[in-house]
């Protein structure tokens, strides 16, 4: 009887794995704690669906999607022609671009004996991270924040050290804001920096900031939780604005049909000018229907149900503008 028992256990596994449909992703470092929040709780409403997502970083998911090692991706960052082309020739698939959620990158600085909240315009940035402006009580500083009492202390450029999505969006304002920054050094995601504190992400950044005089850029939700000073920053509308989940939502744009979008610097009056966006990659068809169906599902439930959770950790929904444009490019998975 009790070797009946464990054959019967047996089969029932089976049969519930054989039941169960799983997909596999990885990718993008910055939603993780929104995309492992999804995955737990659509799987305790769903128990038949498994999302296991894996955070490797935006390139790295790209990799592994272009290779076939997973069902789906995320990033950070738009796919670029040439990584589109190499998907369709080494798979044979296109991927469409779901956005998710929204954040943004947000100045900090380490200034104890201002108790004034700072603010500066990309021109400003530009010329600090190149190493024009070295003085906090610069006289460019001083007319961004006029009556504020500034420090006659050197200031201490921190960057990122990781090629970084959160490095491509503040390179990317500056670039922008910038015309000296953008001549001299561009906007990509892992070049030298002209001078500054070299920062791994999370932690060392952290530590960074604590240095006296220091400025730092980093991921508002990062920013947030560990109780940082957050500066105001300039948009393109001339007004300085602090990150919020309304100031990030309103730099949102109309989106070009596959989403393949960068939202820094757009000219909403409110925008904040270095929100973004993050991706999810899903490709356009399935042979698998288990799966397709299972994927299908999921989306209309982040791009529903999901959207509803983001501000518990930080994130910004997406307008629903874009929610109902990607909603309608789901309905082209196959």
């Amino acid at each position: 009887m009790r070797a009946l028992r464990f054959v019967f256990l047996v089969v029932l596994l089976q049969c519930s794995s054989i039941a169960q449909t799983i997909l596999n992703g990885a990718g993008a470092t910055f939603p993780n704690p929104m995309y492992q929040a999804w995955s737990s709780e659509y799987h305790r409403a769903h128990p038949d669906v498994q999302l296991n997502y894996q955070s490797i970083g935006s390139a790295g998911g790209i990799r592994a999607l272009t290779a076939g090692a997973l069902d789906f991706a995320a990033t950070d960052w738009p796919m670029s022609d040439e990584q589109v082309n190499q998907l369709r020739q080494r798979r044979g698939i296109e991927v469409i671009h779901v956005p998710t959620v929204m954040g943004a990158v947000v100045l900090v600085y380490n200034l104890p004996e201002v108790d004034t909240q700072l603010k500066f315009s990309g021109a400003v940035l530009g010329q600090m991270y190149l190493g024009n402006i070295t003085r906090w009580n610069d006289p460019a500083i001083a007319k961004e924040n006029p009556g504020v009492i500034l420090p006659d202390k050197k200031i201490i450029v921190v960057h990122r050290t990781d090629g970084s999505s959160t490095t491509y969006i503040f390179r990317d304002f500056l670039a922008r804001t910038s015309p000296e920054w953008k001549e001299k050094a561009g906007s990509d995601s892992s070049v030298r920096w002209p001078v500054g504190v070299g920062a791994w992400s999370g932690g060392g950044g952290e530590r960074a900031y604590t240095l006296d005089g220091a400025i730092f850029y980093t991921e508002w939700i990062y920013a947030v939780q560990n109780h940082m000073t957050i500066a105001g920053v300039r948009n393109a509308a001339g007004k300085y604005i602090n990150a919020s989940p309304e100031s990030i939502a309103e730099a949102s744009v109309q989106m070009p049909q596959d989403f393949r979008a960068w939202i820094t610097n757009t000219s909403g009056d409110r925008a904040y000018p270095m929100a973004c966006l993050t991706w999810l990659l899903i490709p356009r068809t399935w042979g698998d229907p288990n799966k397709r169906k299972a994927m299908i599902n999921f989306l209309d439930w982040i791009l529903d149900s999901g959207q509803k959770m983001t501000s518990n950790l930080h994130y910004v929904p997406l307008p629903e503008t874009l929610a109902a444009q990607v909603r309608n490019d789901v309905k082209q998975i196959k």
